[in-house]
């Protein structure tokens, strides 16, 4: 982001100030990303995104009042352009779900790291879907057997043969050097392959490729 191009605008919600506080020190050296608001719970989300309009809420799943879920239909049944993120620990994986469904952008869990909290940020303000790094494949597969549909308006991108035997292999939790053996291609050629592979189904990380996979019935579990 440009030195000229105005701040991502965002929105916290969670019930822990500990937390909240973590967040706003992590994204004080961060110009590119400015917090605006924060809530401790979901009515006060409601109440600080209809004042604020932020570009993006990140919003934990459980909270006191109103849930993270109603607040977020809610918030898009009025902001329907709205950006949000789900927060959650790594054991709410049917919340999750119940968010994407609801229409949320993206999830990340409680512990993800700061990179991957400004990435998931800047994808989402960006129109896009974010799935978390570390997405258990029970996850991806509820997530992908769901009536959650991120591809509903898009074209479906042209996948060669080699390219959905890479992503076979990738859901079945091959490492790119096992993947190589089996393919006899070099590691550097399957790296190439899972670049371009995330790039034509414009996803971020490997929970996206196995998400699509088992919707698309590439690879079924």
């Amino acid at each position: 982001m440009s030195k000229t191009t105005p701040p991502i605008r965002i929105v916290l919600a969670d019930d822990h100030e500990i937390f909240r506080d973590g967040f706003k020190v992590m994204l004080r050296k961060h110009q590119a990303i400015k917090l605006v608001a924060e809530a401790a719970n979901g009515e006060e989300l409601i109440e600080i995104t209809r004042k604020h309009n932020p570009d993006v809420v990140v919003t934990d799943i459980k909270m006191p009042k109103l849930d993270g879920i109603a607040a977020s239909k809610l918030l898009l049944n009025e902001f329907p352009l709205l950006n949000i993120i789900a927060l959650s620990m790594f054991d709410d994986d049917r919340l999750i779900v119940e968010m994407l469904e609801a229409g949320v952008k993206g999830y990340l869990l409680k512990n993800a790291k700061k990179e991957e909290i400004i990435t998931a940020i800047e994808t989402v303000y960006n129109g896009k879907k974010y799935h978390c790094a570390t997405t258990s494949f029970k996850l991806a597969e509820l997530i992908a057997k769901s009536k959650y549909n991120p591809h509903r308006k898009q074209t479906l991108p042209e996948l060669s043969e080699k390219d959905k035997q890479v992503i076979r292999l990738i859901c079945q939790q091959k490492s790119n050097k096992e993947i190589a053996d089996v393919m006899n291609l070099s590691i550097r050629t399957i790296e190439g392959y899972r670049d371009r592979i995330q790039e034509k189904l414009d996803v971020k990380n490997i929970a996206g490729i196995v998400i699509y996979a088992i919707r698309h019935k590439i690879y079924e579990p």
